[in-house]
């Protein structure tokens, strides 16, 4: 926990540089402020974000923008059918010197601080793994030996909703790595208007670096020392139990979900809600940043069955249902 009266000022001090990296990622990525606000949340968290949307959103941007407003290097993959472990993980070659053969290892785009997996679904169930092993454990094994990451390490991914053939469906385990699920909706006709003067003339807005990576990792401390009310942590189990198949809170739905969401859920949210208070300037979350969080914390971590699909019902109707009675 903060101690007194520093800690407050520390946070005080970074939610003041965070309100500005609010405003650089807001100047190049016209509209779209929830989602910006959830991708910053995740990386506040320490955690990973799946970013879903149709093509021509900014996603890619986004991600880009991201990058430079943060501090932190970043590499782009474009995931494809015959995309190996390797061209991520990366390889060792045979080189010749003067003493002889030896291997030398050279690292993939995954030994960067900020990942954008652009199309992840269209990587083979192989590939994916390799990169689950590097989102779950901060590092990656090649060639036998394990090899840490940078730190912080941050995989922002992205998938297109509307084209199935030639997709791999992420798993579970997989999906459930994944901090936040952040869908990306068309923008409100003043935010395209807007967008479409702003990228069309003579000049163009370009991220601009506000943070470091020190000052990330500074931000990502403060979240995880900041204090959380008993109300809060009560409406998070509340949420994440009651969103489970075998929940009393279920009623006439029970017998509709397939699974649902794991401890992991409830972690997500414990630090997204003090993430999202830090970016707002406050000292302490809310019961309201739970309701917030609480569908791209939890929607990629349930399913229905087959029986409340065919009736129509919705994963967001339910979750919306559990967070009103918060």
């Amino acid at each position: 926990m903060m101690d007194g009266a520093a800690g407050e000022l520390q946070m005080v001090a970074m939610s003041s540089r965070l309100a500005s990296v609010r405003a650089a990622v807001g100047d190049v990525i016209i509209g779209q402020a929830a989602v910006v606000d959830q991708a910053l949340v995740a990386i506040l968290s320490g955690g990973h974000a799946l970013l879903t949307g149709v093509p021509g959103l900014g996603k890619t941007r986004l991600v880009e923008t991201l990058g430079v407003v943060l501090g932190l290097g970043a590499r782009r993959v474009q995931f494809t059918p015959d995309l190996m472990p390797s061209d991520i993980l990366g390889s060792e070659v045979l080189d010749e010197g003067p003493e002889g053969r030896r291997f030398r290892f050279i690292p993939g785009p995954v030994f960067t601080e900020l990942l954008m997996a652009d199309e992840i679904n269209r990587a083979s169930p192989r590939t994916q793994s390799a990169l689950l092993q590097a989102m779950a454990e901060g590092a990656v094994a090649v060639a036998g030996e394990n090899r840490a990451l940078p730190v912080p390490f941050h995989v922002l991914a992205t998938q297109n909703p509307i084209e199935q053939e030639g997709t791999y469906p992420l798993p579970e385990a997989q999906l459930d790595r994944f901090l936040l699920d952040i869908r990306i909706d068309y923008p409100a006709a003043a935010d395209e208007r807007a967008m479409l003067l702003a990228t069309t003339g003579v000049r163009q807005a370009k991220p601009a670096p506000v943070l470091t990576a020190s000052d990330v990792m500074a931000a990502q401390a403060l979240v995880r020392a900041m204090p959380v009310g008993t109300k809060v942590v009560d409406g998070i189990m509340a949420l994440v139990r009651g969103a489970r198949p075998e929940s009393p809170a279920w009623g006439e739905l029970r017998g509709q979900l397939a699974w649902g969401p794991g401890p992991r859920a409830a972690q997500a949210l414990m630090l997204g809600v003090r993430a999202q208070a830090l970016l707002d300037g406050r000292l302490a979350p809310s019961l309201d940043d739970v309701a917030a969080l609480a569908l791209p914390a939890l929607r990629h971590r349930m399913a229905l069955n087959f029986a409340a699909q065919s009736e129509g019902i919705k994963l967001e109707d339910i979750i919306g249902r559990l967070t009103a009675a918060l």
